[in-house]
């Protein structure tokens, strides 16, 4: 790599980890935040859910025009909204006024996110692009790992708008390295629909909105309404772009096997994440009685060993197939969530500390070969698209993880975190099978492969 690529790379890497250190914080500080703003546990998941909607909603519009207007440019207007809308969250008075400024954020956060890999696809040839999603997913890792630290460090000296405004120096230093080494990238010959980008937000955001609303149980007419509003926008934008040959949505590419599979396995995965990092700060502070401090620092050993296996798992992905490396890993996460269900009430903080850095390491064993395995199985000039899947499947699994975290609250109460934990394991589970599927779709592509080989003159 050059010195400007691996400038590009770090600039990158910081807005990733501008993002995901948010959720990370945001996610630790819920039961204080909530307290704060005379908020219920279940209401407060929306300051979680507002944010991934808004990302939901968006990402996919941005990933296609990324890909006509250029990536840097979504990327650098990204930050921006990013740094802006984290000062008016530091500043929110009541916990709508919070929501709306998540919103915003999000907005920021689905531009950065939806071309992230893409620009990674840049740098990177395709026989090295496991290093460099490795990377990316070391810095996620890493960023989790600081996240819950950051905010028990921060909480012990001062109120909870700090959580969000220490986003403000980490933007800045984003756009100061990005903006002379972000690479141009090709740019796609089809101009952007706007009805199209409308039609998404429309139907992911009702999808959302429909999910939130539908655990916690509000008025049916709330929920069949969004529900309806959902089937019709995506039939709608189903029948926009019929024949395009590179359409908003990429259903087109939910017909090759492996991305597919790799997206179900991505969906399924980051639900069980979800369920596990919105629950685990009211399971450690209402069930086991920890303080805010302790537990950003009992949620560090899972992020951190992620940290430490992304590297790993992403140099063995360029050897070894995705569906065994994701397979292995994710049926380790579902053990250790199991276990964490499971934990004595009276666990001591080594107890604790074990059973998380087991979600971790199984965690971090499937994130990198997922990655280029969603990136490698799709075109080479379709990787806005495939990025922007890659950044929604995360982001539906989360927000499902989070609005499944308020309804086992609704029937279970105070053991809703328990509840959460188990259901999550069963999520990580489902997304183990779906990995290894990927072995035998695999076996059947070089067989067809073979055959035609043999069959041609």
């Amino acid at each position: 790599m050059t010195p400007r690529e691996k400038r590009a790379m770090a600039a990158i890497m910081i807005a990733v980890s501008l993002a995901t250190l948010d959720t990370a914080i945001a996610n630790t500080a819920l039961p204080n935040i909530a307290a704060d703003l005379n908020s219920t546990p279940a209401a407060s998941v929306w300051i979680i859910n507002a944010y991934q909607l808004a990302m939901v909603a968006t990402l996919l519009p941005f990933a296609a025009l990324g890909g006509i207007v250029g990536h840097r440019r979504i990327y650098l207007g990204g930050v921006v909204v990013f740094i802006v809308s984290s000062v008016i969250c530091a500043m929110a008075w009541s916990l709508p006024s919070l929501a709306v400024a998540r919103l915003v954020q999000g907005v920021g956060a689905a531009a950065i996110m939806s071309v992230n890999t893409a620009l990674i696809s840049a740098i990177f040839p395709i026989h090295r692009l496991g290093r460099g999603v490795g990377l990316n997913a070391l810095i996620v890792g890493v960023s989790f790992a600081v996240g819950p630290t950051v905010a028990s460090v921060i909480l012990s000296f001062g109120p909870w708008p700090w959580l969000f405004a220490v986003n403000l120096p980490i933007g800045l230093l984003a756009l100061v390295i990005a903006w002379p080494s972000l690479p141009q990238t090709r740019r796609s010959p089809h101009p952007f629909d706007p009805v199209a980008a409308v039609l998404n937000a429309i139907t992911f955001a009702a999808l959302i909105f429909a999910l939130g609303e539908g655990v916690q149980r509000e008025p049916a007419e709330y929920v069949i309404g969004a529900v309806i509003v959902f089937a019709i926008a995506f039939t709608l934008l189903l029948r926009r772009e019929r024949g395009h040959p590179a359409p908003m949505l990429p259903v087109d590419l939910l017909k090759r096997p492996m991305f597919a599979l790799s997206t179900a396995t991505a969906v399924c995965s980051f639900a069980a994440q979800g369920l596990a990092f919105v629950s685990l700060p009211f399971y450690f502070e209402h069930v086991l009685g920890r303080d805010p401090i302790e537990t950003g620092f009992l949620l560090t050993p899972w992020s951190a060993v992620v940290a430490l296996m992304a590297p790993l798992a992403g140099r063995l992905s360029d050897r070894y197939p995705p569906g065994l490396l994701g397979g292995v890993g994710l049926a380790i996460m579902a053990v250790g969530m199991a276990s964490l269900a499971m934990m004595p009430a009276d666990a001591s903080a080594l107890n604790i500390g074990i059973r998380m850095a087991i979600c971790g390491a199984g965690f971090g064993f499937f994130q990198s070969p997922n990655l280029k395995a969603l990136m490698a199985s799709a075109p080479r000039e379709r990787a806005g698209g495939a990025s922007g899947v890659v950044a929604t499947a995360r982001l539906l699994g989360q927000a499902t993880g989070a609005a499944l975290v308020a309804l086992c609250f609704g029937l279970a109460g105070e053991h809703g975190p328990t509840l959460a934990l188990g259901l999550g394991a069963g999520f990580a589970a489902a997304a183990a099978v779906a990995s290894g599927l990927r072995l035998v779709t695999a076996q059947s592509e070089d067989s067809a492969a073979m055959q035609g080989a043999r069959k041609s003159p």
